[in-house]
This record gives C-alpha cells, sequence and structure tokens, in this order.
C-alpha cells in the first residue's frame, strides 16, 4: 500500500498538470484567434454594431417596431459583410524593384508577381503597397487554378530619401469597408532615391591636382624628392644608401626625403537646419557635396566627407551617395567654425578643405573656420543661394564661390582657376 501511495501521488498531479496545460494551451489558441478575427473588423464595423445594439435595445424597450428593423438591418450588414473575408489567400507573391537607387525626378519602375497556388480558382481581391507615407491599392481579378498574374507600378520620385516600399498583401473585404482582411506576403524594401549631381568634366580636375606633387616638409625614408643624408639606422632600406658619401665618410650614409604631398580632399557639409534659408537650399548643398565627391572618387583621389555631426562613408561611389540620400538636417548649436576645428583635429593629411553651407552662414563665420584650418591645407567654401548668379570672393584665407544652382557648379570652379 505504501508503494502504491509514492508512486500514484505523483501520477495525479503530473496528470492534473498536464490537463491543465492543455487547457491553458487552447485557451491561448482561442484568444489569439480570436485577436487575429477581430482585425478583421474596421472602426466603421464598430460603429455599426454598436448603432445596431443601441438600436435593438432601444426598439424593444420602447416597443418601437422601426427601431428594432433598423437595428436588425445594422447587424444583418455585418454578417453580410463578414461573408466577403471568409476564405484562404492561396497566394504566392513576390515584390521586385526593377532598381534599388533612382536620382530625383526618375521614376523608380517596378511589379508584384502573383500566382494562385490552390488546384481551385479564387475570387477577386484587391492587392496593396505601402510606399513610403501613402498605400497604392490594386485589383487582383479572380485567378484559375496555377494562374498568376503581374502587376507593374511606377514611384515618382521628387525628393532625395529612401522610401520604404512594401510589404504586400492581399486584403478580402466587403464592399462597404466594414470588414477588411489582409495578409502580408513580402518583407519591405528600401528605394534609395540620390540627389541629383552634374559632372564636373576638368573644371574640378584642376582643382584637385593643384596641389598634387608638392612637397612638404615632412622627411620620409622613401619619396622622389631628394632633401639630405644621415648615418644608417638598422632597419633602413639598402637601396637608398648613398655609397659615394658613404666611401668619403667611412660610414654607411643613406637618403632622406621630403614627402610629396597628395591630393586629400575634405568635403565637410553642414547639416544644421538654421544654416539654410529653404529645405531648397540643403538639397543644392547636398547635390553640391555629390558632384565634388564623384569627381574625386572617380578621379581616384582621397577623399573625406563629413557634416557637423557625423563622417560619411566613401570608399565606393554608389556607398558615398547612399550616405548622402539618408542626410537630413539637424537642431544643434554646431557651427561651421567648430566643423574646420574637426577637420584640423581628425583629418591631418588633407590638401584641400572644401566646407558647403547654406546662405544664411555669416561671413565673419566663414572667415573665422578659415582661420583655424592648418596652414597648407586650401580652403573653399561654397554657399547654396538659390537663385544668385556663380560668384567668387575672399574671405580672409577662404576662397568663397556663391552657388544658385548646380548647373553652375562647373562654370564656378572655372572662376576659381582664373
Amino acid at each position: 500500500m505504501s508503494g502504491f501511495g509514492t508512486e500514484g501521488a505523483p501520477r495525479s498531479i503530473n496528470s492534473t498538470t498536464s490537463s491543465v496545460t492543455r487547457v491553458v494551451a487552447g485557451l491561448v489558441t482561442q484568444v489569439r484567434r480570436t485577436s487575429s478575427v477581430l482585425t478583421w473588423i474596421t472602426r466603421a464595423a464598430w460603429v455599426v454594431l454598436g448603432a445596431g445594439i443601441v438600436a435593438l435595445v432601444a426598439g424593444f424597450s420602447l416597443n418601437w417596431i422601426e427601431l428594432i428593423v433598423l437595428g436588425a438591418g445594422f447587424v444583418f450588414a455585418l454578417l453580410g459583410a463578414a461573408i466577403f473575408a471568409i476564405g484562404r489567400h492561396p497566394y504566392a507573391i513576390s515584390l521586385r524593384l526593377r532598381e534599388g537607387r533612382v536620382v530625383v525626378g526618375e521614376r523608380a519602375m517596378g511589379g508584384i508577381d502573383i500566382r494562385n497556388t490552390s488546384t481551385s480558382a479564387v475570387l477577386p481581391a484587391r492587392i496593396e503597397l505601402p510606399v513610403g507615407t501613402t498605400r497604392a491599392s490594386f485589383a487582383l481579378p479572380g485567378l484559375p487554378p496555377e494562374g498568376e498574374h503581374d502587376e507593374l507600378f511606377a514611384i515618382p520620385t521628387t525628393r532625395r530619401g529612401v522610401i520604404v516600399v512594401g510589404p504586400v498583401s492581399s486584403v478580402r473585404g466587403d464592399p462597404l469597408g466594414l470588414i477588411r482582411r489582409s495578409v502580408l506576403w513580402t518583407e519591405p524594401e528600401e528605394l534609395y532615391v540620390h540627389p541629383r549631381t552634374i559632372r564636373m568634366g576638368g573644371s574640378a580636375a584642376g582643382f584637385l591636382h593643384d596641389l598634387e606633387g608638392r612637397e612638404t616638409r615632412e622627411i620620409t625614408n622613401a619619396d622622389l624628392s631628394f632633401h639630405a643624408l644621415r648615418e644608417y639606422v638598422p632597419g633602413d632600406d639598402r637601396r637608398y644608401v648613398h655609397w659615394r658619401s658613404s666611401a668619403r665618410t667611412g660610414t654607411l650614409m643613406v637618403r632622406q626625403f621630403e614627402e610629396t604631398r597628395r591630393s586629400h580632399l575634405v568635403l565637410a557639409i553642414s547639416a544644421q537646419e538654421r544654416d539654410y534659408a529653404d529645405p531648397d537650399e540643403f538639397e543644392l548643398a547636398i547635390s553640391a557635396v555629390g558632384s565634388l565627391g564623384l569627381q574625386a572618387l572617380n578621379s581616384e583621389k582621397q577623399l573625406t566627407a563629413m557634416t557637423s555631426h557625423e563622417v560619411l562613408r566613401t570608399s565606393a561611389p554608389r556607398l558615398f551617395l547612399d550616405e548622402l540620400t539618408r542626410l537630413e538636417t539637424v537642431k544643434s548649436p554646431t557651427t561651421v567654425v567648430e566643423m574646420a576645428r574637426t577637420i584640423t583635429r581628425d583629418v591631418l593629411r588633407a590638401t584641400v578643405a572644401v566646407l558647403i553651407c547654406g546662405s544664411s552662414v555669416s561671413a565673419r563665420d566663414i572667415r573665422a573656420a578659415g582661420a583655424v584650418l592648418p596652414v597648407g591645407v586650401r580652403a573653399l567654401a561654397i554657399q547654396a543661394r538659390l537663385g544668385a548668379e556663380p560668384s567668387v570672393h575672399r574671405l580672409g584665407s577662404v576662397t568663397v564661390l556663391e552657388l544658385g544652382a548646380l548647373e553652375d557648379l562647373p562654370r564656378g570652379f572655372r572662376k576659381l582657376e582664373r
């Protein structure tokens, strides 16, 4: 008996625990199913249901037949609407963008491929595609077994930025919009709308080559410009031993060289909202940065691009444009002077520093920014001012180019060479 008691009690407890677990799991599943069904009901449907219940209660309380009929009509309308949402969504749906990157003003083309995966025909439905903050809707016709349908679309682009396209969903519902049942089929995709840029041609190439090949005062053990001789130190490259001087002095002597300066372009754009008269002025500044950066990358020049609060990736032209695409204005106390200090502190081998800002930046700030840049760095400021004629003037050590339109950028650089 004692053996039965010690073994039977745990079995009874385990059985009870298992039963409770199954009941709880069933309740959770039922709640999930109920929650899923409740998502089909739109706000309009809740209003209709509430109006129907109020009308029925008032009708029976007041013995008012018209209210009873009205309330019943509301309830039956809701039940009839639910019929439209019943049924499976036997689809295989994919989203494709012809290009993941376009330029402002171009149309991004794409398509939605839909296939009926069942062995029976399906009724018409609706396909919805979120595009940024808007939502496009396409009528999906009835499909035969294994039938297919392609829906092409075009996305107009008027502003730079990243547009989230998708996810695609199939929707069933009633004509009155009371019941809506949707199923998601794809992951969202990103469409990059790159800023407009312009080919600089020889105008910027001459500017970037301006300091190429000049010697600096820094001494190196290997370069082209001979500077002096010094005594050999273990580890020195024997190719640079000056044998004639070594024979004359009786000590191994090696050559030293002045380091040759190579172009290192720094593009620093202010992202401060207060520095620009309007958003279009900021877009002009970004287009100028993109044009100069592409010229440097295509010419295989060293490029550093930064804003007043971050460093942009510039390892490849497309990545550089992606970085500019995501760039937005910020509100912070950072000025162009502090941006110039960042260049001095972090970009030690810069040869050309270009500060890009808006028309709201004062001449005093531009002059002060030039004063904190290292000696030997050529300083240029491009000040976006929509509608202005391209002009060049100096503020201290900074050459300032006023830019009124992107198309004027090559002409402005030609003025810098005069």
